[in-house]
């Protein structure tokens, strides 16, 4: 501390001088401060940490609530700056906090929160269409049959398109014209926004603060995920029954006008078209720079996400309502003609096909996880099939209605709808039922899993939310700590500043 000759008179000590120089107060930055936990398999999620107003050289500890995950070092002025931090894989959704510690000095620290999401932003939870929420890990296979009802929220009109979780709130479209964002913690409504006409099979997706939605009044809507405003819309020829794909500021869409459009994410403007020579109620996939999506005109197609230009095209037999997956390499897709297929992607060669029983319409889009594709059927049946080869691993059948809905996986369990029942069934090798709800009217929709919650739409009107309420076996994102009460970990190396 420096000396200084001020106009109170005496030399003194700047801190009793008053207001001459105060001392730093800590601070740290989390960029970004929201993301998902590490999933299970894959590269881990990273998030970096930056600090200033602690004092010069000195090691910090830095926590991930009450774990010490990292040792920064100050520069000569107390800052340090880009310290990688993992989310860790076990962090629940919910609000945590990453703590700051400066070691060898007397409590100087400092606190941001995080926050734990496990969304489902778009159909099929993203444009590759595997079905899939890699991140929750609330729900599993040993406590989802103890899942209830948390809340419902009734619209309008009958709703079948599957609902999209993102920031807090749930997106549904419904028959009554209406665009809903739903609190999906308390299900009061925050906003609903009126399109021309009723919103059927379109998928809404969340992607940067705006939601996009088809309607069948023919046109594709960008609506702000906050207020509910309108930031643009996007006419085509005719209605839209397709889900969007947001994928690289650039939305995907099929519309029954028989074609297939490429549209800025940001200013609704065309960028191209693609005519098939059948109306298109299947929902884009795209991966690799390629769109893959299907016709009534019983094929499927490949495009340049880029140009609008054809790669290739198959020839199922009969028309190609289900919306294609893609994993590895391979489309995977079903047909009006009783068939599941898979595809190469690159080529558009047929790898194999699985032939359902006599007038099982694969209307339904297929999941894929872990070497199995999961596909429903339009009299009943639910398969599992073998990625490599369609070989089938295992199914369910129901004798009184049909597989309308496409499957959700999500932490080793997998979720669909049997006409106006749904299923929570282990994954990959049994099949084996671990939990079954029964609604007003089928479900045609996908069910949605995110943040430890499912989202069921159905024709009977309603959005219903499940979860485990105050169930003993959720873990809860702990409290606040005191970073008086952290203790460092000796064996952690300093990461120096980026």
């Amino acid at each position: 501390m420096r000396f200084a000759k001020q106009s109170c008179g005496v030399m003194v000590l700047v801190l009793l001088c008053g207001a001459l120089a105060v001392a730093a107060t800590p601070s740290v930055t989390l960029t970004p401060n929201i993301d998902p936990p590490s999933p299970s398999v894959g590269p881990p999620v990273v998030f970096q940490v930056s600090g200033s107003g602690f004092p010069d050289s000195v090691a910090v500890d830095i926590y991930f609530d009450t774990t010490d995950v990292a040792l920064a070092v100050t520069t000569s002025t107390g800052t340090f700056s880009g310290i990688n931090v993992d989310v860790p894989t076990t962090a629940v959704p919910g609000t945590h906090w990453v703590t700051a510690v400066a070691e060898g000095t007397s409590g100087t620290a400092a606190q941001a929160s995080f926050t734990v999401q496990t969304n489902y932003p778009q159909f099929h939870y993203s444009a590759l269409h595997r079905g899939r929420n890699p991140y929750e890990n609330v729900l599993n296979s040993t406590n989802v049959g103890s899942i209830d009802q948390d809340w419902v929220y009734t619209t309008g009109g009958a709703i079948t398109s599957s609902p999209a979780v993102s920031g807090g709130y749930v997106y549904v479209g419904s028959a009554d014209d209406y665009l809903y964002a739903i609190n999906a913690t308390t299900g009061a409504l925050l906003w609903k926004y009126k399109t021309g006409n009723s919103i059927v099979d379109s998928s809404p997706a969340v992607v940067s603060g705006t939601v996009y939605v088809g309607s069948t009044d023919d046109y594709l809507y960008a609506i702000n995920a906050t207020t509910g405003a309108l930031v643009w819309k996007f006419k085509t020829g005719a209605a839209i029954y397709s889900s969007p794909a947001v994928v690289n500021g650039e939305v995907y869409i099929g519309s029954t006008d028989d074609s297939v459009y490429a549209v800025n994410a940001t200013s609704g403007a065309q960028t191209w078209k693609y005519a098939t020579t059948g109306e298109v109620y299947s929902s884009p996939a795209i991966s690799d720079g390629v769109v893959y999506v299907g016709s009534d005109d019983d094929y499927v197609y490949a495009i340049n996400a880029t140009t609008g230009a054809l790669s290739w095209k198959y020839k199922t037999g009969n028309e190609v309502v289900s919306s294609p997956t893609v994993s590895d390499g391979i489309v995977y897709v079903g047909s009006n003609d009783d068939n599941c297929y898979g595809l190469q992607a690159l080529t558009g060669a047929e790898l194999w096909n699985f032939a359902g029983s006599s007038g099982a319409q694969f209307t339904s889009s297929p999941a894929v996880f872990d070497g199995v594709v999961y596909i429903g059927t339009s009299v009943g049946y639910f398969y599992g099939l073998t990625a490599r080869n369609g070989t089938q691993i295992w199914y369910l059948e129901s004798t009184v209605a049909n597989v309308t809905s496409t499957p959700t996986i999500a932490n080793g369990v997998e979720y669909f709808a049997i006409g106006s029942k749904v299923y929570a069934a282990e994954d990959v090798v049994t099949g084996v039922v671990l939990w079954a709800g029964t609604f007003g009217n089928t479900v045609a929709a996908a069910p949605t899993v995110a943040n430890g919650q499912v989202f069921i739409a159905s024709e009977d009107f309603n959005l219903y939310a499940y979860d485990l309420n105050g169930n003993t076996q959720v873990e809860r994102a702990p409290e606040r700590p005191d970073p008086k009460t952290l203790r460092p970990d000796p064996t952690l190396l300093p990461t120096m500043s980026r």
